[in-house]
């Protein structure tokens, strides 16, 4: 994926690091180049867009970024339709920006990194490596 063209005008984002069963979450700002772990959504379906929801309502991001899973070679899986249909219901709903980011290897560094909750760190790296795209 290429460095993704984001107005400067966008500065607060809500990472999504999407999983079977648990969604994990992330919120950061441009400025600071930063993200800062949410509650993980335990939910599947409607209940995981009203669980993200409920961070978008509290939050209020200029945009989304979503990490799409694919293959180490680059290929994709069977998760990165699923995570790209998310990406689009996402925009449906909250009628704001998404972005997507190759997130392979982001849970293992969230693990290697000791981080209390794994889902939302892997949406902190997710979210920290769209940032450092955009430098």
């Amino acid at each position: 994926m290429s460095a993704p063209q984001v107005p400067d005008r966008l500065q607060s984002f809500l990472a999504i690091d999407l999983g079977l069963k648990r969604t994990g979450l992330a919120y950061g700002s441009r400025l600071l180049g930063r993200a800062s772990p949410r509650p993980t959504v335990r939910a599947e379906g409607k209940a995981r867009l009203d669980g993200v929801a409920v961070q978008v309502r509290e939050w209020q991001p200029d945009a989304l970024v979503i990490g799409v899973p694919r293959h180490p070679d680059g290929t994709p899986h069977e998760m990165t339709a699923q995570a790209q249909k998310f990406a689009r219901q996402l925009q449906g709903r909250f009628g704001l920006p998404v972005f997507e980011v190759d997130e392979r290897y982001s849970t293992t560094e969230a693990h290697s990194s000791g981080a209390a909750d794994p889902d939302a760190g892997a949406a902190c790296v997710i979210l920290e490596q769209f940032f450092r795209s955009l430098e």
